[in-house]
């Protein structure tokens, strides 16, 4: 994305670092929020840096106002950050959504990061109140489907609870592109982690599905655990192997794309699960066979983020 004007009265209207899924890379980007309302997964360290708190509507709409009219811009896609901006309640959302409507009517799409946990918060009618008022597509951290993962990382919700509060975004008529991350159970779980996130999956039939690769970020507890013998990850083959099975695991989406565009994973994909699933499942089974395996794969330089 190209960098944004300054806002007047602050150093720069987005407060870093920020965060966003790869197909928003073209957005506007809006901070509703600023870091992470839970905050406490081992593995993360993004909003490490950040104190959780609500922007104030009130500077919120100053910025939305500048950047409309004074720098008059024309967003198709608009994306609410930070983490989990989700937390806040749908009568802050709605009110978030009526002043970007109104101030950008070129506006498209509006996409936010939330948790199950925040969803499980908000009732049916006020999902389908944020689905009518402007609010499109839906990205959550599912991370993993499996229980014993989940609890490992500290990701504050079960399975079952992830699937039913994706089921009522669905039923609610959004778009929903569930998070998953390639190598988190550690070589101890890695065929638990890929079945059970395959299963999952299938229960929920999300629009999108995004896979990202694990990585090591110092200051997190995962790191730590990792530095005392505490976890075993996975080496690049063993990410593709257990890529290989989470696809081949993924046999009833209806229409779902799949992407491994993010910049932390060794080997991009992008499709139709429902159409392309053995074709992935071919590619990364010629990469697997390759005696120069490691030539087919992005480079750990490229990966670092």
């Amino acid at each position: 994305m190209t960098a944004m004007p300054p806002f007047s009265g602050y150093p720069n209207y987005l407060e870093p670092p920020v965060f966003r899924p790869p197909s928003e890379a073209n957005s506007l980007i809006l901070q509703a929020t600023l870091g992470c309302s839970h905050n406490a997964c081992t593995f993360c360290g993004s909003y490490r840096t950040k104190k959780f708190k609500v922007k104030p509507f009130s500077q919120f709409q100053k910025e939305v106002e500048y950047l409309a009219r004074e720098y008059q811009i024309h967003p198709r896609r608009i994306f609410l950050a930070d983490g989990d901006a989700f937390v806040l309640s749908s009568s802050q959302i709605l009110d978030i959504l009526n002043l970007l409507t109104q101030e950008f009517p070129s506006v498209e799409r509006i996409s936010i990061y939330a948790s199950g946990t925040n969803i499980q918060r908000k009732s049916d009618e006020e999902l389908t109140q944020l689905r009518e008022a402007g609010l499109d597509m839906i990205y959550i951290g599912l991370e993993s489907g499996d229980d014993t993962v989940l609890r490992k990382v500290n990701k504050g919700i079960s399975n079952q609870d992830h699937i039913k509060a994706s089921r009522r975004l669905i039923q609610a008529g959004f778009r929903l592109s569930p998070i998953i991350i390639l190598g988190l159970g550690g070589k101890a779980l890695s065929h638990q982690h890929a079945n059970h996130t395959a299963e999952t999956i299938n229960a929920i039939d999300p629009s999108y599905l995004a896979a990202l690769t694990l990585m090591l970020v110092p200051g997190t507890e995962l790191h730590a655990q990792t530095e005392k013998g505490e976890f075993d990850p996975l080496t690049p083959l063993e990410i593709l192997q257990e890529l290989r099975q989470l696809i081949n695991g993924l046999t009833k989406l209806t229409n779902c794309v799949f992407r491994t565009n993010h910049a932390s994973n060794y080997l991009p994909l992008r499709g139709v699960l429902s159409r392309d699933r053995e074709a992935f499942l071919e590619t990364i089974d010629s990469v697997l066979a390759d005696p120069n395996v490691e030539s087919r794969l992005r480079p750990d330089y490229i990966r670092r983020l």
